[in-house]
Parts: C-alpha cells; sequence; structure tokens
C-alpha cells in the first residue's frame, strides 16, 4: 500500500481546486433562421464545440479550413524537445501550421489543426520496423481521409508534411478530395554539417567502420554532426525530396517551396502564402480535381526525371494518381519519360558533384528545372496550379522573378554556380549525366524491375555507356543476413548478391537501404551488384536492382536462385535498356533459355519464406495490393476489385459448402 501512496502522491491542493461548473463562453453564437431549420445538428453543434475552445464566436463566420500536419514530438516553450519525434523531417512541422493558420485567422477564417504523424524509414532500417513502412502509407492516408471528411465543414485542406511516407499519404489523401480546395505545403529540407556527412552517407557507419574503412572515433563524430538542423527532411534527394519535389510539379503546392530550408523565415513565408492561396481558392472555387489531372501526373513524372528522384516514388506517383482519379502511369509510361528527358540536377546522392538539397533550392528548384523542360516542350504548360494560374504563367513570373534572382545570388556567394547544381541539357551531357531510371526484364524478372541507372558508378560503364557485370551469386534470403555477409567481409569485389524474400508477401516490401548505402560507400561497393524483390530510396551506386517480379514468394524465378549460379546483367544507360538473365549453373554457361527452363523446374529456396514476424496489419496490406495490381500499380487499394475477389470468393466457398453437403 505505501508504494501505491508514493506513486499516486497529488498535492493537496488539487482537491482545494476542483470545480464543477463553469460560466461557459461569453456573447451568441451568429445563428440564423435557416441555419436552425436547415443545418444537420453536428454543424450547430460544431459551432458549440468551436467556442467551447475558445473562439470567439464573433469569428465564425468565415471559411474554415484544415490544416493537417504529420507533425511529431513535444517541444518545451523554448522550442528544445520534451519527447523526442520519430525524425527531424516532421519536428518543425508545427511551426509551418501555426504560421498558415495564424493567416488564415488574420483573413477572417477558422482554422483547424489535426495530426497524423509519421515513421521515419532511416530509423527503421534494418529492423522490424520496416515491415510497417511501405504498408502504413495507405494506413495514414485513409486516417487523413477520415479526419478531412469529419470535419464536415471544412472548405479547403492544407496538408504539411516532409518524409517518405507522411508526404506521400498526405498527396495521396488530399488527390482524393476531388472537390475540395487542397494545398500541400512541403516541410522543407535540414542543413548539412559545415564539416561532416550527409544524412544517406551516415547511415553507412556501420559497415565502413567493420570493413576497417573508419575508425570508431570518427563514427561516433560524424555520427553526432549529421543533421545539422532540427527540422526538415534529408539533405539529399532521396524519397523525402523527391517528394516534396513531386508535390510541387503536381501544382498542390505553391512555385519554388519544395526542399526550403527547414526554420528560416523563406521557408515560413511559403506557409503565408500557401494559406492566401487556399483561400483564394475557395472563393475561386478552385478544386483538387481541375489541379491533379492526366497533364499534371504527367509534368510530374517529368520533373521527378529531370531530378533524378528516388525509384520509391514509382509506387507513389500511381497512387496519386489513382487516388485523385487519373490514368495510372504503365511501365511504358515510365519508359517513355525517362527516354526523353535527362537529368539535369547534380546533387547527393548522385552527383557527379554531391551539392546537397538546400543548394538545389536556392539554385531554383523545382521551377528553375521546369524552366529547362519547357525549352524541350516536355511540360503541359496549361495545366492548372493551386495558384489560380497556369503552369506556364507560373513560369513566366518566376523567370523574370526578384526571388529567382535573389536565391542564386545567395548560393553564389557560398562559392557555388547555380547552373552547376541544375544545369542546362547540354551542360549536363557534357557531364556525364544520363537519364534516372531504366527497366530491365529477363528470366530473372519476367514482369520486369527497377534500376536508378543513373546512379551506376560512371567507372563501372563502358565507352558507350553500358554496364555489364557477369558473375556467380550469393543469394540471402533475409537483409539481416546480408548486411551481416558486408559488415563480416564475406561480400567481395565483383560479387552479385541476391536479396529474396524482401517484397510485399515477404517483409511487407521493406526498404533494403542498409545494404545500398553500406555498398554505395565501401571502397569496393561499386564493383558489387544487387539484385532484390524489396525496395531502395536513392543512394545506390553499382548497379541496385529492385521491384524484381513477380516476387520470390509469388513463385517469381529470383526465389528459385542458388549459390553459384551465373547471372549476366545489362544495362545501358543511354539507351535505357537493360537485361537480367541466369545464364549458367556451377559454373557452366548454358545459355538464359536452357537457364530459363531449368528455373522453372527447380522448387524456391529453401529458406525461403515470410518473416515469421510479419505483422498480420503487413499481410492484410500485402494481400489487398496484390489483388489492386501490385507494386507496378503504386501498391493501392482497388476497393471494386477487392470487393469483387471477396464476393467472388464467398460465392465459391458457398458452393464447395453445398457440394459437400450434397456428398454427405
Amino acid at each position: 500500500m505505501s508504494n501505491l501512496n508514493e506513486l499516486l502522491e497529488i498535492s493537496q491542493s488539487v482537491y482545494e481546486d476542483l470545480k464543477t461548473s463553469a460560466n461557459g463562453p461569453e456573447g451568441e453564437l451568429p445563428l440564423t433562421s435557416h441555419m436552425l431549420k436547415s443545418w444537420p445538428s453536428g454543424d450547430l453543434f460544431g459551432l458549440t464545440q468551436n467556442v467551447g475552445m475558445g473562439w470567439k464566436p464573433e469569428n465564425l463566420k468565415g471559411h474554415e479550413v484544415l490544416i493537417l500536419g504529420t507533425q511529431g514530438g513535444i517541444k518545451n516553450e523554448d522550442g528544445s524537445p520534451l519527447a523526442l519525434g520519430y525524425h527531424s523531417g516532421h519536428w518543425e512541422v508545427d511551426v509551418l501550421m501555426k504560421t498558415a493558420a495564424k493567416e488564415i485567422s488574420r483573413l477572417g477564417n477558422i482554422p483547424f489543426a489535426g495530426f497524423v504523424s509519421d515513421p521515419c524509414d532511416g530509423r527503421a532500417q534494418g529492423t522490424k520496423g520496416m515491415f510497417d513502412s511501405l504498408p502504413y502509407r495507405n494506413d495514414a492516408s485513409m486516417v487523413m481521409r477520415r479526419l478531412i471528411r469529419s470535419l464536415p465543414r471544412r472548405s479547403a485542406v492544407i496538408g504539411v508534411a516532409t518524409c517518405d511516407k507522411g508526404l506521400p499519404a498526405m498527396t495521396m489523401a488530399l488527390a482524393a478530395m476531388h472537390d475540395l480546395a487542397t494545398v500541400i505545403i512541403p516541410g522543407g529540407v535540414t542543413l548539412p554539417p559545415t564539416h561532416g556527412e550527409d544524412a544517406g552517407k551516415i547511415q553507412s557507419i556501420g559497415a565502413r567502420y567493420t570493413n576497417g574503412e573508419i575508425s570508431l572515433k570518427e563514427a561516433a563524430e560524424l555520427g553526432c554532426r549529421a543533421c545539422a538542423t532540427p527540422g526538415g527532411g534529408c539533405q539529399f534527394l532521396g524519397t523525402a525530396a523527391s517528394a516534396q519535389v513531386v508535390a510541387e510539379a503536381l501544382g498542390m503546392a505553391i512555385t519554388h517551396s519544395a526542399l526550403a530550408p527547414s526554420g528560416q523565415s523563406i521557408w515560413k513565408e511559403m506557409a503565408n502564402q500557401s494559406a492566401r492561396v487556399a483561400i483564394q481558392a475557395v472563393e475561386k472555387k478552385i478544386l483538387t480535381r481541375d489541379v491533379i489531372t492526366d497533364d499534371s501526373i504527367r509534368n510530374a513524372m517529368m520533373v521527378h526525371a529531370a531530378f533524378g528522384g528516388s525509384t520509391n516514388l514509382l509506387l507513389h506517383i500511381p497512387a496519386i494518381a489513382y487516388a485523385a482519379g487519373c490514368s495510372i502511369p504503365t511501365i511504358e509510361d515510365w519508359k517513355q519519360v525517362n527516354q526523353h528527358v535527362p537529368r539535369l540536377v547534380s546533387a547527393l546522392p548522385n552527383g557527379p558533384i554531391d551539392h546537397p538539397t538546400v543548394a538545389v533550392f536556392l539554385a531554383g528548384g523545382v521551377p528553375e528545372v521546369m524552366l529547362h523542360l519547357r525549352k524541350l516542350d516536355l511540360l503541359n504548360e496549361n495545366a492548372l496550379t493551386i495558384t489560380g494560374q497556369s503552369l506556364g504563367t507560373n513560369l513566366d513570373w518566376w523567370e523574370s522573378s526578384e526571388r529567382r534572382h535573389k536565391v542564386r545570388e545567395r548560393l553564389r556567394q557560398d562559392g557555388v554556380n547555380p547552373d552547376d547544381v541544375i544545369m542546362s541539357p547540354k551542360k549536363a551531357q557534357s557531364m556525364g549525366m544520363t537519364s534516372t531510371i531504366t527497366f530491365p526484364t529477363g528470366n530473372i524478372a519476367p514482369d520486369g524491375a527497377v534500376v536508378k541507372s543513373t546512379s551506376i558508378d560512371r567507372s563501372r560503364l563502358n565507352a558507350d555507356g553500358v554496364f555489364e557485370h557477369t558473375g556467380s551469386v550469393r543469394v540471402f534470403s533475409s537483409e539481416k543476413k546480408a548486411i551481416e555477409a558486408i559488415k563480416s567481409q564475406q561480400i567481395k569485389k565483383y560479387d552479385i548478391i541476391a536479396l529474396i524474400g524482401c517484397g510485399p508477401s515477404g517483409t511487407g516490401m521493406e526498404e533494403t537501404y542498409q545494404i545500398t548505402s553500406a555498398l554505395k560507400h565501401l571502397s569496393y561497393g561499386k564493383y558489387v551488384t544487387l539484385i532484390t524483390d524489396g525496395r531502395f530510396s536513392g543512394v545506390s551506386t553499382g548497379a541496385c536492382i529492385g521491384h524484381i517480379g513477380p516476387e520470390a514468394l509469388a513463385g517469381g524465378p529470383i526465389g528459385k536462385l542458388r549459390d553459384g549460379d551465373l547471372i549476366e546483367i545489362k544495362i545501358d544507360c543511354h539507351q535505357l535498356t537493360a537485361s537480367i538473365h541466369l545464364i549458367g549453373v556451377d559454373g557452366e554457361v548454358v545459355g538464359k533459355d536452357k537457364a530459363f527452363e531449368m528455373l522453372n523446374k527447380r522448387p524456391l529456396h529453401p529458406e525461403l519464406s515470410s518473416h515469421s514476424e510479419l505483422p498480420d496489419d503487413t499481410k492484410l496490406w500485402a494481400a489487398l495490393q496484390a489483388v489492386s495490381g501490385g507494386t507496378w500499380s503504386g501498391s493501392i487499394y482497388d476497393v471494386d476489385k477487392i470487393v469483387n475477389v471477396l464476393q467472388e470468393g464467398m460465392k465459391s466457398l458457398a458452393e464447395k459448402e453445398k457440394n459437400k453437403v450434397r456428398e454427405e
């Protein structure tokens, strides 16, 4: 009992301060006879709730605007951490939300706020937390949509988000609000350390230390300073930065808003501008369905290719298109875009010069890249944007704006030429920059695969820009086993790693960044090739092939590989064609056709299985997205297809039950 007294002790003054009633807010609700006769009780009670939370009744006549954010963590009044968030990307999102709320209120409207926080892919790498990563996107988007619909009188929604799953989920949620005005405020980026490594490279300290390439002290010091400022997404063009770029390219975010430095005045001002744009959109009836169209989806794909964005956006852009009711991009669409669009941005992690994302912002960001694409006649300039103007009009403004001049001049003060960060097509070609993505096929990947061919180390290409690697494979049935082999120096120069069972059914299609980042930053990593039915972000080198389909656990040929099998890989980084074939067994070359026959006769790898601790939530996600078209359709939930399969399944089960009764 004494222990309970200590645990549950409270001050005696608490009892003295107890109250059992209060006067309530003063004033009157701005009700009319029409409102009382026609409004649902929920709308009327909402006004009562508003003043109950302290909003003045005389200020209840404006537009209701929901600000939906991915904020994580709790700050003290001075901004210091009281409880940490999952990652720096959502740590300062509340500042943008507060700034937007003040502007909405200043304009005579009523801001509301809701929160759906998000996990960190970096924190989850190599852990069981990664089993929830991609499935979380669909769950979060679903919750966001429910929150939007649960505020019935909202006229607009502003989504504030930054990172790998939170921003794609937010974009999907807003894209589904066809008849609402919606705006995205990208949460920005963190600054790089003055002396140190970026948040991408730093994730390889374990592999580099165990391979003797850095000391314990170096690992500790570098790891401490990689996130140089407390808020914003990572400093490289991975999924977080790519998702910000795509949000702006879609026309959902205002001009020159992606990749702004978190916490700074120019970043806060973006929230003010976005709030004004949201109110204007309500008054001019600019709806989401007017902004997200097949043309704007195509524009986003073009910009993604020009930036050299993360391959994870091949999962997210189709999902956004589906939510918006637009045509879902096919592999052929992606191929066509990447064959026509040159990569123009020189940034982390693919270079050739490793500029951080803040430098890309100062060089002009998305609109600067679009100016180059416009000259190549690759954009639909008539696409409407959330500013109420066409894309072409926005670009005209940007080209002659003071803002463009000022930010580019600020970059020059750091000794960096903006045109070395965002290059002209001619200059990019002279620097050896190739288009972003290639889609290999072959007897190991009959349904296709993805390789970020622009990230293959240039020294691994021949004079014609072709990467070739033929060698024996090392097969691993889990990422844990593969990273252990790398850390224990079992992986050697010119090895080919096959990482199987990492698709949706095996691990929720975990991101194998732990492997790809290690290979990129190990001295011999550019000579090692990775093939997997899993996925990864922008950090890879030579060559990393993912999304291999069918996945191993669906009977895909990759799940039938064995140690010592001979694999031939060819990737033409200029023509954007590629193949991946089994060509031999036990050192003997038999040819791809004979090898394919052998694969068909083989059983799956004996160690292949779904992870024993894969959550039920993820198993359900894997099944639903498989029915809906799988990863090539964006891992969406196509409700009509799912319902049809369930109904047909129930009919089949009922028929089996009838037959069973007859037999008895």
